[in-house]
This record gives structure tokens, sequence and C-alpha cells, in this order.
């Protein structure tokens, strides 16, 4: 049984009225009904307007509620002070979703803000779904659907669009038709005040009719479900993204356009690759990328091997490569036999391949087949410039029949216009990716490989650091509890150095003095030279006030050091709050390298972790490299890989490698810190020195807020951890231990085979289907979850081998779009049925549905299900009868008291 969309209603739906119908030329509300009637809209079509009779044939009613049919979907083209008017009309007609056309709502002021609020209240008073206002609408071409007012349709296709603004989509609509790309759903979102990116990408995973999916965003404005959703889609299918508002001028223009806020850029750019979402940039960009993935344009690497018959076009790829970070193929022994039987002596022997102006045909076509087969080539850039020998038409026919039989991509470049015009045509009606310049070419490969390359980062699901000392989490909660209820939010450097040491992060040890005296006496306590630095929750920069001394050898000079250090800060921060003189060991690392690690609060996407180069250099070199939590070793790697500083680490002049282990541990526990202290704003440890030995916190900066207790402890992050907190050990009454613990990615394989090993009769009950084995989109969708969206348990034992996990049974719960409920399968090995595992992860999961906050759990069982009927009765599930479906039942489950 296929199970509907909830907003099925608003994106298939099978009634729509059009309220604002006209007949007046180029009106809106004409424009709509013209669009529907074009269409083919396969379902019924009704007009609403008390001042006609009719509107291009279609009958018109006065008023919603005299349409003679329940509506699924209502357009509303009305002026947008009559607006809340005909939604309150839309729920007492029981019209279960609209669009909002008209603008004049929260990117026209104050005004518009607030009739906004009350038309939402009143669609959500009515459970009624809304998309807008100031939107251009949807199309299913498919359905013969077209509620907007664009003046240009969309072909039928595979292609997912999805943008904040209407007038894009026009844009993209009219340069896709001539190209003959087509879409399953446009889908232009306005204001996004009800249903917003996170929903219809939601839909759009489980859309067979969508294989790919285009994105314009502006603005988010639920980051937590937007991430959510996008890599959920991500994980089974091409996600293309075009992010505007990189800049400041940007992000103004925006808050007047839409209302949205955008954030940080280089945090929005860290999301995407997390997402594993492919970013673009430009129009041109977007065109290309989806003439490609309409072609099925698949790269699985970015290994690229360019095959040109000029040299100077082959560097200008193999710049622009370089700029990209694509790394240019190393061709095989195998590949280089090949080639030099193929080639004249004068060949390049090297990637790019310079053919030689005289290439032919023949030449073109041997070559690139033996590119494309060798071992080390992810994918091919072909380019040709129209010399006197060269064909390029016959040349482009050639490299189409090449292309048909390879398993790699191949991007094309054919140089010039008029001579090589029917070779570009040639390229174009094959659906292969063909290109005036080589730049684009590459942009291309590179943008479309990039996916390859975030699903890596996409299939990260960090787990606690179960295998490390547990921090003192306790111990960091009541320093900032103390902190806050003396009403400061800025941490002094002993507290802050006290967060770190309760995450086990190494740290320079601190005093404080407030007299010269007691400097002396704790200066030798610590030990001689020593580092003295203004105690002040006012200065950030401790040097640029005056406020350090370095490397204080004798009692004499800490004396000195101190009344200087008072002098200085008072004469260049006369209004600082001074706590007196932190004194601290000199840390004498010859081959340290001074880094920066750092958290801050973006607007949208919430906490982020930091990573660059240290010590002074900090504010002049902006280049950080930014990674969303919660990380693991994996994304540690890799955000440190993408740090300038990166190259520093390494042995460097007469320096060893530094101790990377060291580093990533507190990386790894900076992210915890993220993870488990919600109240911290900013963080910023500041040197972090790292040699070859290990690494140590020398300064660190706080500050806190007071956050508003949640269900959710991890309410503040974009991406929910893994929740391993959450396992647990059943045994059974043989001494069996069995594990109960959230699912993650790595779980595919066990997955599969599970359902494998399982009986065509539990398949059937499970699935309501007679499927053999799980396809790879489900796979993807069962094992890679939101743990705060859903949640599902696996019970494994230990395989023959003792190290391995074998899956004996599994349950779940999906959150249901009300937010108040869930629903829920449970299925378990057929040899471990009767042995109490359903009833056993049925507690848990409802134990866990509990503790989320949820009130209900649902589920649907089929009817002949005698067994798994009687036991969800027992479980205290309440049965009724499906009144669409009498194949199955209906149960729910009260949560709460």
């Amino acid at each position: 049984m296929k199970e509907k969309h909830y907003l099925s209603p608003l994106l298939e739906p099978k009634s729509v009225a059009v309220i604002g119908a006209s007949e007046r030329e180029n009106s809106i509300g004409h424009v709509v009904v013209r669009n529907m009637l074009d269409a083919g809209f396969r379902g019924r079509l009704f007009a609403v307007n008390p001042r006609h009779e009719a509107v291009l044939g279609v009958p018109c009613h006065k008023s919603v509620e005299d349409v003679p049919h329940r509506l699924d979907l209502a357009v509303i083209a009305v002026p947008a002070e009559k607006v809340l008017t005909v939604v309150e009309s839309c729920g007492r007609a029981g019209v279960k979703a609209i669009i909002i056309l008209s603008a004049g709502f929260s990117e026209s002021g104050p005004r518009g803000a607030t009739l906004e609020r009350h038309v939402v209240e009143a669609a959500r008073r009515y459970r009624i779904r809304l998309l807008g206002p100031n939107c251009l609408g949807i199309m299913r071409p498919e359905l013969g659907l077209n509620a907007t007012f664009a003046h240009v349709s969309a072909l039928k296709g595979t292609i997912g669009l999805i943008s904040q603004s209407g007038a894009l989509v026009t844009s993209i609509l009219d340069w896709a038709k001539p190209s003959n790309i087509g879409f399953s759903t446009v889908v232009s979102l306005g204001s996004s005040s009800d249903v917003d990116f996170g929903e219809i990408l939601e839909f759009m995973i489980s859309d067979p009719r969508t294989e790919s999916i285009i994105m314009y965003v502006e603005g988010i404005r639920d980051a937590r479900r937007f991430m959510s959703a996008l890599r959920g889609a991500a994980r089974v299918k091409p996600v293309l993204l075009i992010k505007v508002g990189r800049h400041p001028q940007g992000a103004r223009a925006i808050r007047l356009h839409s209302g949205s806020v955008s954030g940080d850029d280089t945090v929005f750019d860290a999301a995407l690759r997390r997402a594993g979402v492919i970013r673009l940039y430009n129009m041109g960009q977007l065109f290309a990328a989806a003439n490609a993935l309409f072609a099925h344009f698949r790269p699985r690497g970015n290994r690229l091997a360019i095959v040109t018959n000029g040299g100077g076009p082959g560097v200008m790829a193999v710049d622009r490569a370089a700029d990209l970070g694509i790394p240019l193929s190393e061709f095989s022994e195998g590949t280089m036999e090949k080639l030099n039987a193929i080639l004249p002596h004068g060949w390049s022997r090297a990637n790019p391949v310079d053919m030689l102006g005289d290439a032919d045909v023949e030449r073109y076509k041997k070559t690139v087949q033996a590119v494309l087969e060798g071992p080390n080539v992810d994918g091919v850039l072909v380019m040709l410039t129209p010399q006197a020998i060269t064909d390029p038409t016959a040349v482009a026919q050639a490299i189409v029949e090449v292309e048909k039989t390879a398993d790699k991509p191949v991007v094309t470049c054919w140089m010039g216009d008029e001579l090589v015009r029917e070779g570009r045509k040639t390229f174009e009606a094959a659906g292969i990716p063909t290109f005036r310049s080589p730049e684009p070419a590459v942009e291309l490969f590179s943008h479309l490989s990039a996916y390859y390359r975030n699903q890596k980062l996409l299939m990260q699901t960090p787990a606690s650091l179960s295998h490390l000392k547990p921090p003192s989490i306790e111990s960091a909660r009541l320093v900032i509890e103390t902190a806050l209820a003396e009403r400061r939010k800025v941490l002094n450097e002993m507290e802050s150095k006290a967060l770190l040491a309760a995450f086990r992060i190494p740290i320079a040890q601190t005093v404080v003095a407030r007299s010269a005296t007691e400097a002396m006496v704790l200066a030798e306590e610590i030990g001689l030279p020593v580092v003295m630095k203004i105690d002040s929750p006012s200065i950030i920069h401790k040097a640029d006030s005056g406020g350090v001394r370095l490397n204080l050898g004798s009692l004499a000079a800490v004396r000195t050091a101190y009344q200087e250090i008072l002098e200085d800060v008072r004469r260049n921060k006369p209004d600082a709050a001074i706590n007196g003189v932190a004194i601290e060991p000199m840390i004498m690392k010859r081959n340290g390298r001074e880094l920066v690690v750092g958290v801050r609060r973006d607007p949208v996407f919430g906490p982020v972790i930091t990573f660059g180069e240290g010590g002074n250099r900090v504010e002049a070199n902006k280049d950080l490299a930014v990674a969303l939590p919660p990380l693991n070793n994996y994304l540690v790697h890799d955000l440190i890989k993408s740090s300038r500083v990166a190259s520093l680490l390494g042995e460097f002049r007469t320096m060893p490698p530094v101790n990377m282990e060291a580093l990533e541990f507190v990386l790894l526990r900076v992210s915890e810190m993220v993870c488990e202290l919600p109240w911290i704003t900013t963080m910023e440890i500041n040197p972090l020195i790292v040699d070859e030995h290990g690494a140590v916190a020398v300064d660190a900066r706080v500050t806190v807020e007071n956050v508003s207790p949640s269900v959710d402890r991890y309410a503040h992050m974009a991406i929910h951890p893994y929740p391993s907190q959450l396992t647990s050990t059943w045994t059974q009454p043989d001494g069996t231990a069995v594990t109960i613990r959230p699912i993650k990615p790595e779980d595919a394989e066990l997955e599969v085979e599970f359902v494998r090993k399982l009986s065509s009769e539990t398949k059937y009950y499970r699935f309501m289907n007679t499927m053999r084995e799980l396809p790879p989109a489900m796979v993807a969708r069962l094992t890679q979850i939101d743990y705060d969206r859903e949640m599902a348990f696996l019970a494994t034992i230990p395989g023959e081998d003792g190290t391995s996990e074998v899956e004996v049974g599994v349950c779940r719960y999906a959150v249901n779009p009300d937010g108040e409920s869930c629903e829920f399968a449970v299925v378990v090995a057929d040899d471990w049925q009767h042995r109490g595992l359903a009833r056993k992860l049925m507690g848990v999961l409802i134990e866990t549905a509990r503790n989320k906050g949820l009130l209900y759990m649902n589920g649907v069982f089929l009817s002949n299900n005698e067994r798994m009927l009687k036991f969800v009765q027992g479980l205290g599930f309440v049965l009724s009868s499906d009144p669409e479906d009498n194949t199955v039942k209906l149960g729910v489950l009260a949560l709460q008291d």
C-alpha cells in the first residue's frame, strides 16, 4: 500500500479552486485559470469571483463556500487586505491547502507582517497548509497542474525545482524549454510563512517522479528542519543549490525582498558540504549542471583527464582545475602504453593529453576510449580547436559513440563559433555537456564531482567520545551557572580554562594575583620563567592594551611587570574592569605552532566551530575553516585539511610534524563542549600551541547566556548528534546479550541482510508488499535518519567471529507533521519471534517517544495480521478501521498521562 504524503493536497490535488479568477486579460486570476486549462489539469477546476458568471468557460462561484465539491487546493489571487477573509472562508469550506500569490505581506513592512501573522494563524486554526504568500505558485507537469501566473510552462521531466524567487523560476523555465529540459515539480515558496524548504524537500525525497533537485535559497527559517530534509534528500538524489546573499550588501537586499536572514556565508557553505549538496554560484553554472543532471551525468570521483588538440587550451583547463582543487588523473602504465601506441611521437606524454594539431577523427576516438578505460580516471574533458585537418562535426559524432558505452562522464569543449557549431549541436542532441571555453567545463565537473566528496561528509554520524575519559559536565555547568547568577556573560580566563579542563583539554596552569607581592609569591610557586596577562572581562585582545608580558625570569621582573601592566591598561583602556593579573608558566615550545580554535553562534545554524592560524595573526587572517558540530575523527580531519594553516602542520622547514592526534583530540572535545553546554555563545582558545609532543591551551575566553529549558538537550544545534546515551543491553534467559542501540548509516549492510533473511510473510506484514530486498534508496532512508524527528533501534547479537554484529530486530518511529504524534513500525527476525524481543523493543521506543514529549504513537496494520493486532492491543493501542481502506487497521497509543 502506497502511503499518501501529507502535502498531497497541495502538490497532487484532485480539485482546485482559483479564488480571484478574472476575465481581465493578464490579471493574475486570469493567467492562473488559463495556465490550468492549457496544462490540461486532470482534476476538477473551479473559479471563484462574485463578479463573474464564468472565467474562460469555467463556471464561477460567489464564494469558495459555494463550491459544490470538497477542495484539496485553493489558489488565492486577491489583494492582500482581502486574503484573511478568504482564508477564513476556505477554512469553513474544508479546504486542505492554499497558495497565496498575493504580495503585500511581511516583505512590505510591519503592517504587512502583522497581516501575514493573522493569515497564518487562521490557516493553522483550520489545519490548512499554506504556500506563500508573495509566491509564483506550483507546477506538476505530469498531473497537468500549473497553479502559477507565469507566462511560461514547464516540460515533463525528472528535476524538482524549489525557489524563494518567482522571477528566477520563470527565467529557469524560459531557458529550459528550448533546451528540452523537463521538471517533475516546480515550487515557488515566496515568504515561506508556513510550508518551507524542509517539507517540500521531504515530499521530493519520496516522489518517484523526482530524480534530482535544484534549489534557489535566500534565507532559512528553520535550520534544523532544513538540514534534516536536505541531508535526507542528498542521500538518495543529487541536490544542486544556489545561495545568494554571500556578502553584506546582498544580505540586506534579501531582507528587503523576502524578510529572510541569510547568516554567515562561510557557515552556510559548511552546512551544504555537510549535507552532501552541490553548491553553485551563478545561473550559467546552474543551467550547465541542470543540463548534465537531466542527461544523467554522474561522476564517481574528481580525478580529471583532459584530451585536446591544442596545448594552450589544455593549459587553460589545467589552471582552472588547480583553482578549484580538481586533481588531474595520473595515468597508469597500461594507459600510457595504449596512448603511446595511438599517438604520434611528439604527444605530451602526460595529462593533459595533447594529441597535436593534426589529430583526426580516429585519433580522437581511440585516445578518448583509452583514457576512459584508465583506472585512475573519474571523468574526461575532451577539447577541440578548429584546425586545418580537424573535422569538428565528425569528431563530435565519434565522441558521442564512445560516450554511449562509457561508465564515466564526458564533458566537451568545442572552442570557436561557426566551424564548431554543428559539433556542439551534436553533443546537445546526445545530452553530453558542451561548452565554448575550458573554464565552465571544468567548473561543471568540479561541482558535480564534489557531490561524491560531500557524500562522505554526509555519512558521518558522530557518536559520543565514549572511548575517552568522560568530561565533568556538572563542573562545567556550575562554572557557567555561577557567572550567570552574578549577571556576568563573560567568563574570566580562569573560569574559561576551567571549562576546558572539565572536558579534558590540556591547559596552561593559571593563577590570579591582586598585588605585586602576591604576584611574586605565585610566580615562585609556579616556577620561573612565567607569563603575566591582565585579567579583565572588558579586554579581548590583551596584548593590544599593553596587558601582556612574556618570559619573565626573575622575581624583580615579575614585580615590575605587575605595575607596568596595570599602568598600561589603565592608560589604554581606562574604563576596563580589572580583576588582577593572571600568571602562568612560560610554555617554551621550540617547534610549536600557534593555532586558534573557536566557537561562535550563527543566526541561522547555531553553534559552529572555527579553526586556523592563531596568535596575533588571528585578526589579520580571516580565513578560518568552519564546521558544523557534532564532529568525529573524519570531520575533524576534513576541518583541519580545509584550513590554510594545514600546510604548516606537517614537516615544515626544520620543524617536525605536529602531534595530529593531540590536535584532533582538542577539536573533538570542543565539539563535545558545544553539544553539551548550550549556554556557550562564543569561545576562543588562542593560542592553542601544538608541537610534536602534544597540545596546550595557553589562553581562552568564553561568553555565555541563559537558555530556555528544552525537552531536547540538543535543541540549540542544527544537526542532532548520535544519541549513544540511548544504548542498552538486554540479557535473555539463556544468557544471550542483546544490544539495543540507535541505528546509524554504517548499519546499511546489517539492515539489508536482516531484511533479506526475513520470511515472505514477515516481509509482507512489515512492508505491505512482496519486496524481496530493500532498494538502495530505502536502505539510505532507513539507516541515515535525523534523530530529532525519527528514531530507530536495532537489536543485535554478536556474530560468530565475536567482533561483528547480527541484527535480530528493529523498531522505529517518525514524527508526524503535527509535531505531536509519531508513526511506528517493528519487525523481529523469524527465529527470534516469541522470545519477548518485540515487546522489549517497543518498550524502549515508547519510552523514547515519551521523553521526546510526543503525545501519541500510531500505526497502520494489515487487517489479517491477527498476531500483530493482538500484540499492539496488549501494549495499550486502541484499534479502529481505516475509513478509506478496509484492508488495514489504525492503532493509536496515548503516550502522556
